[in-house]
């Protein structure tokens, strides 16, 4: 038995696990093209980020572990999230499939429950997972933020909601401090759902762009809060070596 609790006689190899990704990603791209007719750039846009996508996972995930039934939930999930986040900067060219879209996103959303619920039960919770599960929502916000952009919903301040995240990344780069662990936080979960939520309800046909635009500015008070309380907690304990 491995450490995911399941037999090393079906463990599968990783690029299959990655391929059969592909073929889904590829299915589904197909399916979009057909419905909303998008440039050919989104093909592009499609083969990149799976590309970018997989080239995480050989880089972070150990090759003699299985893969595990909570991270091909993930991967499942990734696939509808490159989708959308493709389609993303083409969304006023698909005005008339937004409600499929949004339909979508929310079954994107649905499943981000998934693969924790899954992990949880099979005792196969992982460093990678959460990451793989955290950058995974990064990118759908940042998807969702350039389709309600490319609608016209929001200025480009709505870009914000999913940089945020990445500026804080990117910062840990130079202060070590903002690189260590956060105790887990229903009030972190819950911005990021929120955001999720009026970012989604906002690419739907029915929503003004002034009712949009308030729901968007709210998300990103939120957001901006948050992440005050977190570096604010992170720079307290900046010379602690122990931040439990």
């Amino acid at each position: 038995m491995d450490s995911n609790g399941q037999s090393a006689l079906i463990r599968i190899p990783l690029p299959l696990e990655l391929a059969w990704g592909f073929g889904l990603v590829l299915t589904l791209s197909l399916a979009a093209g057909w419905i909303t007719d998008p440039p050919a750039l989104f093909f592009a846009f499609v083969f990149v980020l799976y590309g970018a996508v997989a080239s995480c996972v050989f880089r972070y995930w150990p090759p003699a572990r299985d893969f595990g039934w909570a991270n091909r939930a993930t991967l499942l999930r990734s696939s509808l999230v490159i989708i959308l986040v493709a389609l993303a900067p083409f969304a006023n060219r698909i005005e008339g499939s937004l409600w499929l879209y949004g339909w979508v996103a929310l079954l994107a959303l649905i499943l981000d429950g998934v693969d924790g619920k899954v992990a949880r039960a099979t005792g196969s919770q992982s460093e990678f997972g959460a990451r793989f599960d955290m950058e995974l929502d990064a990118l759908f916000i940042l998807g969702l933020c350039v389709a309600v952009l490319a609608l016209d919903k929001a200025g480009i301040w709505v870009l914000a909601l999913g940089l945020v995240r990445y500026a804080f990344v990117g910062a840990g780069r130079f202060q070590d401090w903002l690189n260590r662990p956060l105790p887990e936080s229903f009030r972190r979960k819950t911005v990021c759902v929120w955001q999720i939520v009026t970012l989604l309800v906002a690419v739907l046909p029915p929503v003004n762009d002034l009712f949009a635009s308030a729901t968007l500015a709210t998300a990103l008070a939120l957001l901006l809060w948050s992440f005050y309380l977190d570096i604010r907690w992170l720079y307290q304990r900046r010379d602690s070596h122990d931040v439990s």
